[in-house]
């Protein structure tokens, strides 16, 4: 499935009624915090303050997304993806279930130690940075297409798939994983910081008023 389908429609309608619903909810939400909690408390300890950023530069793009993909279903009626709820145990908002958070709140940092230490390294006449980044966008494109062919991830528009998402989303989650970290401390934190001010600001306003 590269692209969505508006039969898909039914499936999203039954996902929207699911959210922040506790009805599926199962002690895997407390297990996967804890395993997040021990990535970054090990980090923390080894001061791979570098890989931190990373790791939080993608986490606080990743829910600026979903905070905006919440925003379209709400005003055009579907929004760009939609979560199952028969395949979590909290759905966070319409596009992003617990499970996938806590997923994209290590991808950066792991998926960062794959990097050369040169910022400036070269390969094949590309920075590498940006083309790990490219990479990464690509991998993880081709993991939401298989996603989207299962019952566990719904996408309704017929132009919103496979290439929309590799260049409007992931290459935008990796190259602020991957950019992030080589810049001055005080970058990081205006970055990060302002971001997450930004995304703490709108889900107080938009979730009280039943917008997302």
């Amino acid at each position: 499935m590269w692209f969505g389908n508006w039969t898909n429609a039914v499936y999203a309608d039954r996902a929207k009624a699911a959210v922040r619903s506790v009805d599926n909810f199962n002690w895997t939400f407390i297990a996967l915090l804890a395993l997040v909690v021990y990535v970054y408390a090990s980090e923390l300890k080894n001061k791979n303050y570098r890989g931190i950023a990373g790791g939080l530069a993608l986490y606080m793009v990743h829910w600026f997304y979903e905070i905006i993909n919440a925003v379209i279903g709400a005003a055009s009626g579907y929004a760009l993806w939609t979560v199952s709820p028969e395949s979590t145990s909290f759905i966070l908002l319409i596009g992003v279930s617990w499970e996938l958070s806590m997923m994209f709140s290590v991808a950066g940092l792991t998926m960062g130690k794959l990097l050369p230490e040169d910022p400036k390294l070269k390969i094949l006449g590309i920075n590498n940075r940006w083309l790990f980044a490219v990479a990464n966008a690509a991998f993880f494109s081709a993991v939401e297409i298989f996603l989207a062919s299962t019952p566990a991830f719904i996408w309704v528009y017929p132009w919103w798939g496979a290439l929309p998402v590799f260049i409007t989303t992931y290459v935008p989650f990796f190259l602020a994983a991957f950019l992030i970290p080589d810049t001055k401390p005080k970058t990081q934190r205006i970055f990060i910081g302002g971001l997450a001010a930004v995304n703490v600001v709108l889900m107080a306003v938009l979730v009280p008023l039943g917008i997302i």
